[in-house]
């Protein structure tokens, strides 16, 4: 490991992916892009919760088919959502019943899982392996804000946490996207207490892990196509540029953030853009992917960020830290 950075030995492919997101998703820019798409986020269940739990059971499956594949060929799931004790993902895999690693990083989730999950392919103990992670914008407005009920007003610097699930199936044998390295993020607190400013609380987190990165491998952003964040949205991601700016690896043209491309922030009225486990799943595992298949983006840095926060924590007034991860997907050698 150099600078936090781990180089894998052996081929990490991505075989295949999947996503289902909800109405607000569906309408957004890069909605075409997305494999399935619902018109009633509660689909069908007694709760938002178990809604989500539905969303990951449904996208898991849907990935399986794709693949064609079955539950006994996979290895192992790494999988979280932001909801009680990964309570969604838990439910999830009681009826899937696929060998699971629950994971828990905020909205960085999807970071660690794919890290996670590269590390045992790339070390021969796992053939097959399933990254997954959710969320749901009314679950986790309960749980960190306001159940919709109480109709409180949304603050300008608040974002909108995507309804959906993304899932990406890692192999040792084939695909044309495959993971070349990862950097492991550390918590990183800037004394950020305002739960609605999430971007500002996770920026410093994204910088220190891309400098890191940039660092352990000698690269810098203009190497890859795209640089993409998980969900500082967009006040959090003009603070990362200028953060980056001052470290000397600017961000350009080729930077942006998936909380930014999910939404149509205005038309939408999504304040700073999405948020959420599932916002940098359903974006890399839906828009992203897509595009380096067709050979519009060869090399793509994913960088899924996280507040680390709780219900408690902001009840007893602790400032969130953050957390972000960087994965490299290449489809060049």
């Amino acid at each position: 490991m150099n600078e936090q950075t781990i180089f894998f030995k052996n081929p990490v492919f991505v075989m295949d992916t999947a996503t289902i997101v909800g109405p607000m998703e569906t309408d957004g820019p890069i909605g075409k892009y997305f494999d399935k798409h619902v018109d009633d986020d509660i689909l069908g269940q007694k709760s938002h919760e178990l809604a989500e739990s539905a969303f990951h059971i449904y996208t898991i499956k849907f990935l399986m088919n794709k693949a064609k594949i079955n539950a006994e060929e996979i290895d192992l799931c790494v999988s979280g959502d932001l909801t009680d004790e990964i309570y969604g993902t838990n439910f999830a895999m009681r009826d899937l019943k696929i060998p699971f690693l629950g994971m828990y990083n905020a909205c960085a989730t999807f970071g660690s899982a794919l890290i996670t999950a590269s590390t045992y392919v790339d070390g021969g103990y796992a053939r097959r392996v399933i990254c997954s992670t959710s969320s749901h914008f009314a679950s986790a407005e309960r749980q960190y804000r306001f159940p919709l009920e109480y109709g409180g007003q949304r603050t300008p610097l608040s974002q909108w946490t995507v309804t959906g699930c993304g899932a990406t199936l890692l192999n040792n044998k084939f695909g044309k996207v495959r993971i070349d390295c990862a950097t492991i993020g550390k918590v990183v607190d800037y004394g950020v207490t305002d739960a609605n400013d999430m971007g500002a609380a996770m920026a410093p987190s994204a910088r220190d892990t891309l400098v890191k990165h940039f660092r352990g491998t000698g690269r810098r952003a203009d190497y890859y196509d795209l640089v993409l964040t998980g969900d500082l949205g967009e006040g959090g991601s003009r603070i990362l540029k200028a953060l980056m700016k001052e470290e000397g690896y600017p961000l350009g043209d080729n930077y942006s953030d998936c909380g930014i491309l999910i939404y149509n922030r205005m038309a939408q009225k999504v304040e700073q853009g999405g948020s959420g486990a599932g916002c940098s799943s359903v974006v890399f595992n839906g828009f992203v992917y897509k595009k380096m298949m067709s050979g519009e983006l060869k090399r793509v840095l994913l960088v899924p960020t996280g507040a680390l926060i709780s219900k408690t924590s902001t009840l007893q007034g602790q400032p969130i830290p953050g957390i972000a991860h960087a994965i490299s997907f290449t489809t060049e050698g």
